[in-house]
């Protein structure tokens, strides 16, 4: 029962973090035309696409057997370390609406430069230079706490996707920004603060 509980709300916490997303991307700021590689049917596209595939892994019966294994892990079994994964998830969750906030009109879907883009240096970005990554990825990893082993295989593969957007992120700011960024850069961490 207890676990039925948690899974609702990590399920609430997701939908809330969705729809603040969703309503938030109205009225962002133009795109720099040949500047990235954004179109909504791509975007949503690439999502649900995503999601069609962890749902058919996750249903399929030859992995069953495997899932089960995978959730009978110890870990996934302590309801201690299932409320601590809900507590992260709230708190990944609530730190990336955060930066998002502060982010605000610059924000876009996939790495693009904006018309009138600015350096966000504020909030969360004081912490680390791509802190909505940092905040989705936490949740990411608290929902695997408290869910179990397949919110875990979607964190692996999220990271491997942040990371390589980090990179490309990272070449439009030096760009738009030759002079402002590589001192922000210098002073704070990308993803985690202290370490990376």
């Amino acid at each position: 029962m207890i676990s039925m509980t948690l899974s609702l709300l990590i399920a609430i916490f997701w939908l809330i973090f969705w729809i603040y997303w969703i309503v938030s991307a109205v009225g962002v700021k133009q795109n720099v035309k040949g500047k990235g590689s954004w179109s909504f049917g791509g975007w949503l596209g690439s999502r649900l696409l995503f999601i069609v595939i962890i749902v058919a892994i996750l249903n399929l019966p030859q992995f069953s057997g495997w899932w089960a294994w995978a959730n009978g892990w110890a870990i996934f079994q302590s309801e201690a370390v299932r409320s601590i994964g809900v507590v992260l998830t709230a708190a990944g969750i609530s730190f990336a609406i955060w930066a998002r906030r502060h982010l605000g009109r610059n924000w876009s879907g996939t790495p693009r430069m904006k018309v009138g883009h600015e350096l966000v240096t504020s909030g969360p970005y004081r912490f680390v230079r791509h802190p909505i990554y940092t905040g989705m990825l936490a949740a990411l990893f608290g929902s695997a706490l408290a869910v179990g082993f397949a919110w875990l295989v979607i964190f692996i593969i999220v990271t491997v996707v942040f990371v390589r957007r980090i990179g490309v992120e990272e070449k439009y700011m030096m760009q738009l920004f030759p002079d402002q960024y590589p001192a922000y850069r210098a002073r704070t961490k990308a993803l985690v603060p202290f370490i990376w």
